[in-house]
C-alpha cells in the first residue's frame, strides 16, 4: 500500500512526501509527489507509534493483575491512543506474583492480539527498592537487591525483562547492577542514594534511571546525589513523567537540558488511567483519582491518570521542541528496549507502526503494521 502527500517525521523535521508498505514494514519512503494511485493523507503529518517503557496500566486493568484479558485490555487502550508498542511495568511484590504476572507478557507477545500494543518487554520496577523512596510501592514486599531471584524470573519469561530497577543504596547493588547489566538495561529507582553510591552503580552498568525526580533526592549544590551522577554521564538515560503533576514545566524544561537527547518520556500510568474519578488498587493498596490525580490514602501522588501520548504533547506546551519531545517519545525508549531496529522511527525495512496526526499534532488515525485501527 502506498501512503502519499503526507509531511514525514524523520527524526529531526517534517518533510513532505510518502512511503509504501509492504508486509507490515515500510518499504520505501519519498519525498516529494508522486502520480502512483494510493492513500492521499491530505497533507497531514505522519510520526513513528509512540513507544512506553514504563506503564503498569489503564481501563482497569494492571499488568500486575496476572490477567492476559486485562493485559490485552490495556494494549487496546494504548494503541488506540497513539501508543503501538510499550513494556508493562510490574509492582513490589512477591516473587510468585511478578512470575505470573510475567507469564501474561510471555503469552500476549505470542498471540499478539488485534489492534493491540505490541509487547515489546517488561519493566521490573520492584521490589529492589529504599524504604525511604518507596513512594506508592508496597514496602511489605520490599527486598535487598538478589540477583538469583532476578535470574529465574528473567529465565522464566524468557528474557521479556528488558528493564531491572534497583536502589544502588541496597546491600549487594553493585553486584546485581553487574551481573544483572549482562542481560538487560538496569535502572536506578526508588533511591535515598547518594553521588558517590549512585557513581559506583553506573560504573558497574546501570544506565537508565526512572521517573527522574520522582522517588529520588533533590539536587543540592553540595549534595548532587543520582541526578547529577546520572546527567554527567552520557550512557544514561532518564524517564521523565510529563503529565503535569509529577514535575513542574520548569523541571520538564530542565530535565531536557540535563540530559540533552537522553530523555525518555514514559506515562507510569496506572490501572485508573482513562477511568473515572474513584478508588482504585495498586500493588495491595488502595489509591484515589480525583482530578487526574493519583494518591495514597495517605495523600502521597502514586503513578499518573494520563497515557504518553498526552505527556508527549504536554512537552511540546511545557516548550520542548517538538522533533525532541517526539524523539523523547519513540526512538529513544525503543532503544532502551533493544529494539529500534524494529520500531520507533519511519525507516525502510522497519515495523510499519506510525499516527497520522494534524498540525498540532493531535492524532487521527493509528496505524500498527500498516494496518488502521
Amino acid at each position: 500500500m502506498l501512503y502519499k502527500n503526507a509531511s514525514i517525521f524523520n527524526g529531526t523535521d517534517f518533510i513532505p512526501g510518502g512511503f509504501r508498505v509492504e508486509e507490515g514494514r515500510f518499504a520505501r519512503l519519498f519525498q516529494g509527489e508522486t502520480g502512483e494511485n494510493g492513500v492521499d493523507l491530505e497533507g497531514a503529518y505522519v510520526i513513528p507509534g509512540l513507544v512506553d517503557v514504563h506503564n503498569h496500566g489503564n481501563s482497569g486493568a494492571d499488568f500486575s493483575d496476572g490477567d492476559l484479558e486485562g493485559l490485552k485490555t490495556m494494549g487496546r487502550y494504548l494503541a488506540a491512543n497513539g501508543v503501538t508498542s510499550f513494556a508493562p511495568a510490574s509492582m513490589t511484590l512477591p516473587y510468585e506474583v511478578l512470575a505470573a504476572a510475567f507469564a501474561t507478557a510471555v503469552k500476549y507477545r505470542e498471540e499478539r492480539p488485534a489492534k493491540g500494543a505490541r509487547l515489546m518487554g517488561i519493566q521490573m520496577e520492584g521490589p529492589f527498592f529504599s524504604e525511604k523512596k518507596k513512594g506508592a510501592q508496597n514496602g511489605a514486599y520490599l527486598r535487598d537487591p538478589d540477583f538469583e531471584a532476578f535470574k529465574k524470573l528473567y529465565e522464566g519469561c524468557g528474557g521479556l525483562i528488558k528493564i531491572a530497577d534497583v536502589a544502588p543504596e541496597l546491600p549487594g547493588a553493585a553486584d546485581f547492577a553487574d551481573k544483572a547489566s549482562k542481560l538487560c538495561t538496569v535502572s536506578v529507582a526508588h533511591t535515598d542514594t547518594d553521588y558517590e553510591q549512585a557513581a559506583a552503580i553506573f560504573q558497574k552498568g546501570a544506565r537508565h534511571l526512572t521517573h527522574l525526580f520522582n522517588a529520588m533526592p533533590p539536587i543540592h549544590h553540595r549534595k548532587p546525589g543520582v541526578i547529577g551522577a546520572a546527567s554527567e554521564r552520557e550512557c544514561v538515560v532518564a524517564e521523565l513523567i510529563c503529565d503535569g503533576l509529577h514535575v513542574h514545566p520548569s523541571s520538564v524544561r530542565m530535565a531536557f537540558k540535563l540530559f540533552p537527547g537522553r530523555i525518555c518520556l514514559v506515562s507510569d500510568a496506572l490501572r485508573c488511567c482513562g477511568m473515572p474519578d474513584g478508588a482504585y488498587e495498586l500493588g495491595g493498596q488502595e489509591v484515589y483519582l480525583k482530578d487526574n490525580i493519583a494518591r495514597l490514602a495517605d495523600g502521597s501522588i502514586a503513578g499518573s491518570a494520563t497515557n504518553l501520548y498526552k505527556c508527549m504533547l504536554n512537552a511540546i506546551d511545557f516548550g520542548i521542541p517538538a522533533a525532541t519531545a517526539i524523539n523523547s517519545a519513540t526512538i529513544i525508549p525503543a532503544r532502551e528496549l533493544g529494539c529500534a531496529g524494529e520500531i520507533g522511527s519511519i525507516e525502510e525495512g522497519k515495523l510499519a507502526d506510525f499516527v497520522v496526526c494534524d498540525a498540532r499534532l493531535s492524532p487521527k488515525a493509528v496505524y500498527i503494521g500498516g494496518e488502521k485501527l
